[in-house]
């Protein structure tokens, strides 16, 4: 049928700009998609995904809010699978490509009007714009398709280094080396585009040996710039790294360089694979055994809180995070319940896509219902790797492509699609979430986060005279130092560490440390003194990170150091007692600690973990911005001979933290741009006091005018509600979850999380059922989770009980 109410919109219709994010793969409220038996409505002015599932109906929700009545629905299904015939040579060249959606499936699509019909009336157009409009929908890329293609990208640069190269050949033209000049490789070779001798790489993934000759020699000589000798190709194109900057580079004028060595770009044959190759086969040749110690494949399984999350590349570090904390009683309750549903009502976003508050209740629900739980039907097509006959054991998975999208926007590395820390990302989770808490007027100590909150007491003493300094700080879990004793290497090269027990890792954190060389205010003179860390309160749910890494050739690297970690602890031991009688109060560093910054939690940990003192961390971190670990090591590399690196930080101003009002000269640089002093004020509020994040931050939100509600009247937290956590005793706690990594470095391979009793289970029956999540594998783990996975975790989940 003709429809009256498309003529009212049709002159304001417009096909989707590339930047636009069109929803056409799944509903934005829940994980529906375009694959169910009625698709998905995708709006004719918005583009938002709505879904028509009996009681969600989310297309028709988005027509109330909005009162965008038209919208085409979307269909598709599956085209049989190419496949690799027998006789045909195996791919070439690694690649994990992105097949066009025309590849895989057949399309259909129909129009539907909401103003005719409260169901979703189906009428006829030919209007032009109407025909643009949704031709433009079918041919824009997905925002499914967008994460899929980033996954195996990366963006490399020029750099200030090869832009301003100055060569100095030593070789004679035309004779390129073919040896390490320090040692006998003959592969893994990096060639100096400064003087032109070859000397070999870091050791790589996939076992390519090296003895770091060219970092050696950068060290020596100063040469910044190096190419990898087998990847140079016809094209112009290799692997450049400059140690400068200790990243992949861009040179443009590569051809150029090398012709200086008598090298012809035209005439070189790839013979190495590159180090984005070699990345991604390491990443995806990281497997978690699918087997039990009996050599029997593990069951999958399937139901509610059993639903697997899709790999979009390199999400497993997310993924493994997000399957642990739906698992939790407070994470249920507040995103999978009646209550949480009603903010699809009343959510002031424009769309869906961009709330942080609708996607983690719309992931709770794909996560916790089991609606998606369930067998795949077929493999998935695929162009480029061979089918298999074999009916599907695991499910599907759902793809957290909007969820991922949102979480990581405006962050430096979680806006990536390369590997990221678990750990750092469960920060950066907590952190935003609180973030939209505040923006909503919610009290902080009812929300979810706060299970997780508590306090850490540090103790310091003077050994002169005896002064004491007490400072408390509020944290979201505890880092554990773990002691490495080399056992040498097995038959096949791999080292082997000494097993050490989790209550030694807490000995080790809580312990006294001496501190040679402290500045103290009360003595005026640099002293001995005596530092310890103690449990201020404890949080009804402990995260424990595991600190097993040490710089190899100045680069973090992961020991995989075997833990005795038991079912349940007890933590009255490690208990914080306070102020004493009789103690004299210090104060620390010759002024109140909490004149000091609040330093990046994260950041800290990383950085310490790699071995450096605090201090120096911490002037790292004031130095560059208190932000990103990487480049604070950077500065730290810089700065290691500075007579006063490891002179006491004078703290300066009042007291305060990072979430302290902006200043009028940041406030000023934004509203420079345009931007209301209120709209800067609150878009610094909302990032940390983060410029570049503000002005991301303002363009994401431009109908936001800046003001601030009110505060409501209360009485004034305690220091306990303000740090979390419960000071009674007894503190016990027992065995929830953990992430286990597999990989050199948290920067590859690959997480899972093994939870016991994921479904929220709590009958006897039940009390020692695990389940390993491995991205879109469920299956039932061993008992205990079995003792390799659990010794080796990176993270582990106590539940106070």
């Amino acid at each position: 049928m003709s429809c009256s109410h498309v003529q009212q919109i049709v002159s304001s219709l417009k096909p989707p700009t590339p930047t636009q994010q069109v929803h056409r793969e799944e509903c934005t409220l829940c994980f529906d998609g375009q694959d169910e038996p009625e698709g998905v409505l995708v709006c004719l002015q918005c583009f938002n995904g709505g879904c028509f599932g009996e009681g969600r109906r989310h297309a028709f929700l988005h027509y109330e809010k909005t009162k965008h009545a038209v919208g085409v629905v979307v269909k598709r299904t599956r085209k049989e699978g190419k496949r690799r015939d027998s006789t045909e040579p195996p791919p070439k060249k690694l690649a994990i490509s992105a097949p066009s959606d025309e590849e895989l499936y057949n399309y259909s699509t129909s129009l539907r009007c909401f103003s005719c019909s409260p169901i979703g009336e189906v009428i006829h157009s030919e209007d032009p714009n109407v025909n643009a409009t949704v031709a433009g929908i079918m041919s824009a890329l997905s925002s499914a398709q967008q994460s899929e293609v980033k996954a195996w990208e990366e963006e490399i640069l020029a750099c200030e280094h090869t832009l301003t190269l100055e060569q100095e050949p030593v070789i004679q033209k035309g004779q390129v080396p073919s040896q390490c000049s320090s040692c006998d490789l003959t592969s893994n070779l990096w060639l100096c585009l400064t003087c032109g001798l070859a000397n070999c790489g870091r050791q790589q993934f996939g076992g390519i040996g090296g003895n770091g000759h060219a970092l050696k020699h950068f060290h020596e000589t100063g040469h910044m710039l190096g190419v990898k000798l087998g990847t140079v190709t016809p094209e112009g194109t290799a692997d450049i790294y400059c140690y400068a900057c200790d990243d992949a580079k861009l040179d443009p004028d590569l051809a150029t360089h090398l012709r200086n060595f008598g090298i012809e770009v035209l005439g070189q044959t790839k013979t190495e694979k590159s180090m984005t190759e070699l990345q991604l086969e390491h990443n995806l040749k990281f497997d978690f055994s699918m087997t039990g110690d009996d050599g029997r494949e593990l069951e999958p399984i399937f139901g509610q809180g059993l639903t697997g999350l899709k790999n979009l590349g390199n999400s497993c570090y997310m993924a493994s995070v997000m399957q642990t904390i739906f698992t939790l009683p407070s994470f249920r309750q507040r995103y999978y319940s009646d209550t949480a549903l009603t903010h699809f009502q009343t959510c002031d976003n424009p769309l869906p896509a961009s709330c942080l508050e609708c996607q983690m209740i719309k992931l709770a629900d794909g996560l916790v219902s089991g609606r998606y739980s369930h067998r795949a039907l077929a493999p998935p097509p695929s162009t480029d790797f061979d089918q298999s006959d074999e009916p599907p054991k695991f499910q599907e998975g759902i793809r957290p492509s909007q969820f991922k999208s949102l979480i990581g926007k405006g962050h430096e590395e979680f806006a990536t699609m390369r590997q990221q820390d678990s750990e750092e990302f469960l920060q950066h989770l907590l952190t935003q979430l609180r973030h939209e808490a505040k923006r909503q007027g919610r009290n902080e100590a009812l929300e979810a986060t706060n299970i997780v909150k508590f306090g850490m007491e540090q103790r310091l003493q003077c050994t002169e005279c005896k002064r004491v300094g007490y400072k408390v700080d509020g944290v979201d879990l505890a880092s554990l130092p773990v002691e490495a004793v080399s056992l040498g290497t097995d038959e096949e090269g791999k080292k082997l560490w000494q097993e050490v027990r989790l209550e030694e890792c807490l000995d080790a954190l809580c312990a006294t440390e001496d501190l040679a060389d402290y500045s103290c205010s009360a003595c005026g003179k640099r002293v001995k003194a005596e530092k310890s860390t103690k449990f201020k309160t404890f949080p009804d749910l402990l995260v424990l990170h595991m600190k097993k890494f040490q710089l190899v050739n100045w680069m973090p690297t992961k020991l995989d150091i075997p833990v005795r970690v038991p079912d349940f602890l007890n933590l009255d031991g490690y208990v914080a007692r306070g102020r004493q009688e009789g103690e004299v109060e210090l104060d620390v560093d010759g002024a109140p600690t909490s004149a000091l910054p609040e330093f990046n939690a994260v950041a800290m940990s990383q950085l310490e973990a790699m071995g450096f003192p605090t201090v120096r961390c911490q002037k790292a971190l004031l130095a560059t911005g208190n932000s990103d670990a990487e480049v604070a090591m950077g500065w730290l590399f810089e700065h290691m001979e500075d007579p006063d690196i490891d002179a006491p930080i004078q703290p300066v101003g009042t007291s305060g933290s990072a979430s302290t009002e902006p200043t009028a000269e940041q406030i000023s640089m934004i509203a420079d741009m345009g931007f209301s002093p209120a709209q800067a004020r609150k878009a610094l509020r909302e990032t940390d006091g983060n410029a570049e994040r503000a002005i991301e931050w303002l363009f994401s939100n431009p109908d936001d005018t800046g003001e601030e509600a009110a505060p409501a009247a209360g009485p004034a937290p305690t220091a306990t509600e303000e740090i979390g956590g419960s000071s009674t005793l007894p503190a016990n706690y027992r065995l929830k979850a953990f992430i286990s990594h597999k990989g050199p470095s948290v920067h590859s391979g690959h997480y899972v999380a093994t939870i016991r009793q994921p479904q929220g289970d709590l009958t006897p029956e039940a009390e020692d059922e695990w389940v390993l999540f491995n991205d879109e594998k469920v299956v039932r783990a061993p008992a205990g989770g079995g003792d390799d996975m659990r010794g080796l975790a990176y993270l582990y989940v106590y539940e106070r009980i």
